[in-house]
């Protein structure tokens, strides 16, 4: 059970939130868990849709942002994003089981994926403060500094929704993540 209220329907939200419920539940076919624990604050749900979709015209590929996505929330231990992020890899950016159990340890099968992957990891584990090493080594991958900020931005929104959903306690309505061998 939410440590924070879930609204059970769209219309149960708070009004000012039900619109932008009702533009997720278009897009995805549901107004997953996530959604309606922020919609109790419609300015939170306005702030991160407003980023998702900004940052979803971006350059990075759909399936190098899922694959920080899993690092990000693998990092964090939050169940929740692991298991939606894991379903969205699987289903909508076509990466397989492998590649998902090797994101969410930090890497990636994909070389120019794995440069993004492991300075999102550095980016975590170093709350910002990367070396120059660091940041030398996704931009030899072939990433320019808007994509850099982009990875950076991505972390950040990934950080947010896990945090939410710890602090939540947000029921997973997605098929549940596997735990990773050690």
């Amino acid at each position: 059970m939410s440590r924070i209220a879930t609204p059970a329907t769209i219309a149960e939200a708070p009004a000012a939130a039900q619109p932008l419920l009702e533009t997720v539940r278009k897009q995805l076919g549901s107004a997953p868990n996530l959604f309606r624990v922020v919609a109790n604050s419609p300015a939170g749900l306005e702030g991160y849709l407003g980023l998702s979709t900004a940052l979803a015209k971006g350059t990075l590929p759909a399936a190098t942002r899922e694959r920080i996505a899993l690092a990000v929330a693998e990092i964090n231990g939050c169940a929740y994003c692991l298991s939606a992020h894991s379903f969205l890899a699987k289903n909508l950016a076509k990466l397989d089981e492998a590649e998902i159990v090797a994101n969410r340890r930090g890497h990636s099968g994909d070389p120019k994926a794995e440069a993004a992957v492991r300075f999102a990891v550095r980016v975590v584990e170093a709350r910002g403060h990367v070396s120059d090493d660091d940041l030398r080594a996704v931009k030899l991958a072939g990433y320019d500094d808007g994509q850099v900020v982009e990875i950076v931005l991505h972390v950040a929104l990934n950080t947010l929704t896990n945090y939410v959903n710890e602090v939540a306690q947000t029921v997973v309505d997605f098929p549940m993540a596997k735990t990773l061998a050690a």
